[in-house]
């Protein structure tokens, strides 16, 4: 596991954008596709990403069934309302889309940081932008990226589930609605029908109590790339719940389980030592020096805090993101090792799709925690 310096393709703003790359750019001008390095793997090395991905997808299968048969889910901080609704939907296994974990690999060892299993981005990213480029630069090279084949496979093994269109909502950001784009794309080529629409277009009927489009007819399936947790505290939720054995979910509720970071600490007590887990708890760091904070529900970095990490162990945090957790609402994870080079820490984002791996993503940093401002570099193996 190497990372090379290269010099980018002439042009390369107007290639990504022409594949939907269209937030290649920073705010302040510095590039968040970047292809001024890519990381080189062996076969070896990627065997083992995709071993690892699939032994993590297993563990959370049994995780799940650990916290709907103890009762657990009130201790993930999920509303007590959604806990019926979790539970039913785990039993009768309406199917999911996709998934994204965040790991640490240095070369040496590979550990999981978080499952991002209900609004993962960075896919045109992963899917797209990054296989274009390498064929246009290392044309004889490979890469660990099936995501595009497997998503219209999987959209496919849909169609008797879904109740077509298919809406696809989104909150309007630019990079939330490429996704969307690229993810309605796939699920065209598989040959279902599709509509696009902003979350906060959609209209509630009372009359009939039904969800319904921009042209007031019924939606009866819909993904959403918009977390579960945002979409139960709007002021519809309760309807929401009501509703839900009219409308076909992508991504079901039960993934509140899994996208929920308190599952990190559920994984390591009924794995403790497991060689792709780090040590996580939720009632404290406990004997741990060096740690991370996270809560339960960030996404991007926000509100995480390390604490150790060069100050001899102790507790002075690093933070990122835009708010404090609320004590109780965390999450203390052992601060793990990550893959370094050029001053910048490199994390793995390994895909699922219907629950198999299917590529690879990379996102660096400056420092130790992925944000918003973290970019994207491209990767190969021979």
């Amino acid at each position: 596991m190497r990372r090379h310096a290269i010099v980018p393709r002439s042009g390369w703003q107007q290639r990504v954008e022409r594949i939907g790359l269209t937030y290649h750019t920073l705010a302040d001008g510095s590039p968040y596709w970047d292809e001024s390095a890519y990381w080189e793997f062996t076969a070896t090395e990627i065997d083992r990403v995709e071993a690892a991905t699939a032994e993590i997808q297993r563990l959370a299968l049994e995780a799940g069934e650990h916290i709907i048969a103890n009762d657990r889910i009130a201790e993930m901080r999920i509303p007590a309302a959604a806990a019926e609704r979790i539970r039913e939907t785990w039993k009768t296994e309406p199917p999911a889309l996709y998934g994204r974990l965040d790991l640490a690999f240095d070369g040496r060892t590979i550990k999981l940081l978080e499952y991002n299993a209900d609004t993962p981005t960075a896919l045109v990213e992963a899917s797209v932008a990054q296989w274009y480029w390498l064929k246009d630069v290392f044309p004889r090279a490979d890469q660990f990226n099936s995501l595009h084949e497997k998503l219209v496979a999987k959209w496919k093994d849909l169609i008797p589930y879904l109740r077509p269109p298919v809406c696809f909502g989104h909150d309007g950001s630019e990079e939330d609605s490429m996704t969307v784009g690229y993810l309605r794309d796939t699920a065209e080529q598989a040959g279902l029908r599709t509509i696009s629409i902003r979350m906060n277009e959609i209209g509630w009927q009372a009359k009939g109590s039904r969800f319904v489009d921009l042209e007031r007819k019924p939606i009866e399936s819909i993904f959403k790339l918009y977390p579960w947790e945002w979409l139960l505290n709007d002021r519809f939720g309760p309807d929401v719940l009501a509703m839900m054995d009219h409308m076909r979910w992508i991504e079901p509720i039960w993934k509140m389980l899994w996208s929920n970071k308190a599952l990190l600490a559920i994984l390591w007590e009924l794995n403790p030592s497991h060689e792709l887990l780090l040590p996580a708890y939720l009632d404290g760091p406990r004997e741990m020096k060096e740690f991370v904070r996270k809560p339960l529900f960030g996404r991007e970095g926000a509100g995480v805090a390390i604490f150790g990490k060069g100050t001899g162990g102790g507790r002075s945090a690093a933070k990122t993101g835009l708010f404090e957790p609320r004590s109780g609402d965390v999450v203390y994870q052992q601060l793990a090792s990550l893959a370094t080079a050029e001053g910048k820490s490199a994390v793995l984002g390994s895909w699922l799709i219907g629950g198999e791996p299917a590529g690879i993503g990379i996102r660096e940093s400056v420092g130790l925690v992925t944000t918003n401002l973290s970019r994207f570099v491209p990767h190969l193996f021979w």
